[in-house]
């Protein structure tokens, strides 16, 4: 057997698994590990949390007794993405992590559009704009804020790439995850040496690139003693958790988009071409496929909004759930399913952390608008679920713009496992939606980029086109379809309508009473 193995290092835990060459999961394991937010909108995690975790999971699924540690062909490796763990020369760790979610950098964002002069120069090099979740503002804030620290920092890894530092000793990204930093100019697949000079960043501080598939480093003597897999054991460069989520989806071909409602919701879609929107809008990267690139839209609290009104307002629903042994979010879906399409004219805006793609404003807030004393609960949880795939439409429609054909959509996440959810996703986005037999996301795909990597296939798509498959397909209701077309054009003027009462909100909250 051509055992590969796969490792996600996410915000609250990591998880090891690995897969034969048919894609069968021979064993898993999970590690959780806490943040740290010693500030309002910061967010930080000691590196060693990963390491920590990557041990004990694979271990593990090393002692599995499914397979031989000698039998495991290849690693891959998947992570949180945008998060800077600073070296210094000794490999030692300087500071915590910086995380994707980190939002003090806003004046060093302002500062790296002016430098490179102006957000659409920016993005014809680098292919994004500057958001406070990539690692470059954090790069310029630790250098600014801390330079002590800063004085220190010879290596700049992602966090992936800091846990392949501690399994084979060597300094090495790939390009799926690198485009998340804001210093890789996309389009060429390699560091901006003119950005990296516009910032005074010295490129010695980043690792070498590599593709995803490539073999990047080899298991070392300590990194063997660690964790049990075998010294020489080949570590490819895998990918940033969204690309690899999409190659475990199979998001590896033109026409196919992933629409992920976890508590932030992600629509993905691959690409031929890197071409950019002019206005930032969206999120453009090299994909985990040679060649290939992505685009990508993201919806802050998409499944987020779901679990606020179940903590803040289904109590009730979460102790019925408990007494029968349910799942509360059953209960609510099937409150929400008493409501037909559209809540009868009530609407939900998902922003109850800001808003990403398409709008990137802080300032936006959430809230339900055309209540009237018809509206009950099914109606409240139903406009929920309908605001959060509104939301996502919004990305899809962008992706449409942009000149990519969307005609087969692959569902995942909280919003795979619920029927009504699934059909409202249908009828908004216009497309049947599929649910697949894979559900473990980035580390399987890291894991079937470790078998292309080792010889086990000869691309990505023939590696997903024999492990992936359709289980089951929501097809478009056209009625409902044709009623939420003309209500999304309802949503879609509510934020421009009140864009400026939601900054004169945030206002008056930062005055204080």
């Amino acid at each position: 057997m051509s055992i590969t193995i796969g490792i996600d290092i996410g915000t609250s835990g990591t998880k090891t698994l690995a897969i034969d060459e048919h894609g069968r999961i021979l064993a898993s394991a999970s590690s959780e590990y806490p943040c740290s937010h010693p500030r309002p909108g910061w967010s930080e995690q000691d590196p060693e949390l990963w390491w920590r975790a990557t041990q004990e999971t694979l271990r593990a699924v090393l002692s599995s007794g499914k397979f031989a540690p000698a039998d495991v062909a290849g690693v891959g490796l998947s992570g949180q993405m945008h998060g800077s763990v600073f070296l210094d020369a000794s490999g030692e760790v300087v500071r915590p992590a910086l995380l994707w979610n980190d939002q003090r950098t806003a004046a060093q964002c302002a500062e790296i559009e002016d430098r490179a002069g102006g957000r659409e120069a920016l993005i014809k090099m680098v292919g994004n704009r500057a958001m406070t979740g990539f690692t470059a503002p954090k790069l310029l804030w630790v250098r600014k804020e801390e330079p002590a620290n800063w004085e220190r920092v010879r290596q700049v890894l992602l966090p992936k790439d800091y846990v392949r530092y501690r399994l084979t000793g060597a300094y090495a990204t790939e390009v799926s995850d690198a485009s998340g930093t804001l210093l890789l100019d996309v389009a060429n697949r390699r560091w901006s040496r003119e950005l990296l000079a516009k910032l005074d960043i010295d490129p010695a501080l980043l690792p070498p690139c590599h593709e995803s598939f490539e073999v990047s480093a080899q298991v070392s003597a300590i990194g063997s003693k660690a964790t049990g897999l075998p010294v020489g054991t080949p570590v490819v460069g895998g990918g940033g958790d969204q690309p690899a989520g999409a190659v475990g989806n199979g998001i590896v071909r033109p026409g196919v988009a992933s629409a992920t409602m976890g508590t932030s919701g992600v629509v993905f879609a691959h690409t031929d071409k890197p071409g950019f929107d002019p206005l930032g809008r969206l999120q453009r990267g090299c994909h985990a496929v040679p060649g290939a690139w992505h685009v990508m839209g993201v919806v802050l609290a998409a499944g987020g909004s779901l679990q606020w009104f179940r903590n803040e307002l289904g109590k009730a629903e979460v102790e019925a759930a408990k007494a029968q042994g349910l799942d509360p979010y059953y209960l609510l879906t099937a409150e929400a399913a008493l409501a037909g399409p559209g809540a009868e004219g009530l609407f939900f805006l998902p922003y109850l952390t800001g808003e990403r793609s398409p709008h990137f404003d802080p300032d936006a807030k959430g809230g339900w608008i055309g209540l009237t004393v018809r509206h009950g609960r099914p109606h409240l949880v139903r406009a929920v679920l309908e605001g959060a795939t509104y939301a996502m439409r919004d990305s899809l429609e962008l992706i449409r713009e942009m000149g990519s054909t969307v005609d087969h959509i692959r569902v995942s996440g909280g919003g795979a496992r619920n029927a009504l959810w699934k059909q409202i996703q249908a009828d908004i986005y216009g497309c049947d939606v599929h649910t697949l037999n894979s559900t473990e996301g980035p580390a399987f795909g890291v894991a079937l980029l470790a078998q292309v990597g080792t010889g086990g296939f000869a691309t990505v798509p023939e590696a997903c086109d024999a492990t992936i498959m359709t289980l089951e397909s929501t097809n478009v209701d056209h009625r409902a379809k044709a009623y939420y077309d003309k209500a999304y054009k309802v949503y879609r003027s509510l934020y421009q309508n009140l864009r400026g009462t939601f900054r004169e909100i945030s206002q008056l909250v930062e005055s204080g009473f």
